[in-house]
């Protein structure tokens, strides 16, 4: 392949400043990028997601977009598709007040409005319709609770775990105490999380709300996943613990010392728009020797 160069935005998503919020690298000119340099540019680059452009038509005000995290490929993540969006948008020549976007992720294609001027943006998604499945209850609810390092009064009493999705399964663990030590104990989660059909796990504090997230090895924690607060919001929604019809503001990235805060507003035919700010950090390009 020779020697690549390539450009980059580094950007922090559900944060106005900057070193806060999550973390993103949107790679730009990667139309003949393999599948393989991506995986090896993520974990590089070790952010938690890494957003890939293959293919960009500003006119248009669309582009096709992969997201990798270091171990694999995603369908779909949140704060890559808001992030990969608002840079987007600060490469438009005259950029209008609002922007509309369509976004091709794997198979579905994401509608995101970006807001703002300058490097400044605002960024929201249409994440859709939320679908639920059935209450997680008995043996596989206990095993994942000791999965989780959590006692059984630290579970909420009143709400079931439940697996929600927007684009990615979640399994929505609420509770009531235990937020701060909740941490992924076993060594086949994974596993684990496919007996309920679930991808990723969201520990949700439902008062506040705020949740945490990690990797299924429990290596790393999520500071802000706009992919896990869709189905958590819709969860809340679902359950009545969040009045219908009105945003739900989830917290989540307290416990890795980038507090942020992820706006989720229900449409009126249920859809959920997720969203938040996205601040640049830095920009500059690739040059690396494949030879």
């Amino acid at each position: 392949m020779g020697v690549l160069d390539l450009g980059y935005r580094h950007v922090d998503v559900f944060s106005r400043r900057p070193l806060q919020g999550n973390g993103l690298v949107v790679v730009l000119d990667a139309e003949n990028l393999s599948t393989a340099v991506m995986q090896e540019l993520t974990r590089e680059i070790r952010q938690f997601e890494t957003a890939f452009l293959p293919g960009v038509d500003l006119p248009g005000r669309s582009a096709r977009l992969r997201i990798f995290t270091e171990d694999e490929e995603l369908d779909f993540a949140g704060h890559p598709v808001l992030g990969a969006a608002a840079v987007l948008h600060t490469l438009l020549p005259a950029a209008e007040p609002e922007e509309n976007w369509a976004l091709a992720v794997a198979q579905r294609t994401v509608d995101v409005q970006t807001r703002g001027a300058g490097r400044w943006v605002d960024a929201t998604m249409d994440q859709g319709v939320p679908k639920l499945g059935p209450a997680i209850t008995g043996e596989l609810a206990e095993a994942y609770r000791d999965a989780l390092n959590l006692a059984e009064g630290q579970l909420h009493p009143a709400l079931p775990m439940q697996v929600v999705s927007t684009g990615l399964p979640y399994l929505i663990v609420p509770v009531q105490s235990g937020l701060g030590s909740a941490r992924i104990s076993h060594p086949g989660f994974e596993g684990l999380l496919g007996a309920s059909g679930a991808k990723f796990v969201y520990v949700l504090d439902p008062d506040r709300p705020e949740g945490r997230t990690w990797d299924n090895a429990g290596r790393v924690e999520d500071v802000a996943a706009g992919r896990a607060a869709g189905p958590a919001a819709g969860y809340l929604l679902h359950h009545g613990v969040r009045p219908a019809g009105e945003p739900v503001l989830v917290h989540q990235g307290r416990f890795t010392g980038r507090p942020s805060t992820i706006d989720v507003g229900p449409g009126p035919d249920g859809r959920l728009w997720v969203g938040g700010p996205v601040a640049p950090v830095a920009a500059g390009r690739f040059h690396v020797d494949l030879t």
